[in-house]
């Protein structure tokens, strides 16, 4: 019996794997020092036995809500993610398992792997009205891919951007985008003809190619946590908001969407950045719209549950909607994900899945299309 994580967006320690009962793990913590909860590992050579695996350290971890009513996520051809019966007692997480082959990967949700990542990148610059462009280099050197949709001589399109895995363990952002990006350069879809026609899309799928390939969960090789260095970022600690955000303001902004998952809710929703000074009513006005709209396009999507409202004025504008808003006087909003299952429409096999969440990003096209006349 074997356990590693020696992989792409590999993430545990193992203490003792002597027997399949009593198999005891660690999860390694983020650079920086400050953040630890995603995992993924492989467990080999443990067919049958009763497989009984012990986070050790998951009551030390960033979002300890996160673990109330988790179930873990396993897969054996890396492609259809599940969900196992996963336990917490305050402080350890505990994954049962009987595996029914040889080899069986185990992950704090569904990977998005960086070999997919570029797969993505490279069908997508196949499209005619596609350009892929690199927009600088991460801390370790990696690029930072934008994709560009739509036709840039058109001076009057709007400017619509996206967003995702500014935080590299919520992967279920990107396989939101492989959903939207999807639809965006399917020929044959209305909605998609009908956006392209006014508007061209500045797409990131992710934020932080350093923090996925090492298996953070929330911050970049240096230890930043991208989503709270918008207000200075540095090619020294955040290269990745300075790239993105020098190229918004160089081109414009109108409308933008940061793709995330919560660890604690189970639900997907919005959170506004109402709260920045002064904040344009009409923008306050055009978020409850788009809401509306996405509630009507997919019943995945609510309005009930989500962040506490903050006061008028009170914003955090180190954060990416916030700074965004303020910066281009725009609509800029995060979309958040379960790590979870939807509560209000449970999956018991797989919960919250990529598949739901690429449905999601096709749904969040239907909802822009009824607002996109009114975004400037």
């Amino acid at each position: 019996m074997k356990i590693s994580s020696n992989f792409d967006s590999g993430n545990i320690e193992v203490v003792k794997a002597e027997s399949p009962d009593d198999i005891r793990l660690r999860i390694r913590v983020d650079a920086g020092g400050e953040f630890f909860q995603w995992f993924h590992y492989r467990l080999s050579g443990a067919q049958g036995a009763d497989c009984r695996m012990v986070i050790e350290n998951a009551g030390e971890a960033a979002y300890l809500e996160g673990w109330n009513d988790y179930q873990a996520c396993a897969s054996y051809d890396r492609e259809t993610w599940f969900r196992v019966d996963t336990e917490y007692d305050g402080k350890n997480l505990i994954i049962n398992h009987s595996p029914q082959l040889d080899t069986v990967w185990f992950a704090y949700f569904a990977p998005y792997s960086r070999e997919r990542h570029h797969d993505l990148i490279a069908k997508s610059q196949l499209h005619p009205r596609c350009q892929h462009v690199v927009l600088g280099e991460t801390v370790d050197g990696e690029d930072m891919d934008l994709l560009v949709i739509g036709d840039e001589a058109n001076e009057d399109a709007l400017k619509i951007w996206a967003i995702a895995r500014q935080h590299p363990g919520e992967t279920m952002a990107e396989w939101w985008m492989e959903g939207y990006i999807a639809r965006l350069l399917d020929d044959a879809d209305p909605v998609a003809r009908q956006l392209l026609q006014k508007a061209v899309f500045y797409v990131v799928p992710n934020m932080n190619p350093d923090g996925s390939r090492r298996g953070h969960l929330r911050t970049n090789a240096a230890g930043a946590n991208l989503n709270r260095e918008w207000q200075t970022p540095t090619l020294e600690r955040s290269p990745e908001v300075y790239w993105v955000d020098r190229e918004m303001r160089e081109v414009g902004l109108d409308f933008c969407l940061d793709v995330h998952g919560d660890e604690g809710l189970p639900y997907n929703f919005i959170a506004g950045a109402d709260a920045i000074p002064d904040c344009p009513e009409r923008l306050i006005t055009l978020r409850e719209s788009f809401e509306e709209a996405l509630v009507r396009s997919n019943p995945d999507f609510q309005r009930e549950h989500g962040y506490p409202k903050k006061p008028a004025g009170q914003a955090n504008m180190t954060m990416g909607s916030a700074h965004i808003q303020a910066t281009h006087q725009a609509l800029a909003m995060t979309l958040e994900m379960p790590f979870k299952d939807n509560a209000n429409d449970p999956d018991f096999f797989q919960g919250w899945s990529p598949e739901r969440s690429i449905k999601l990003g096709h749904a969040c096209l239907d909802a822009l299309y009824q607002i996109i006349d009114d975004l400037r």
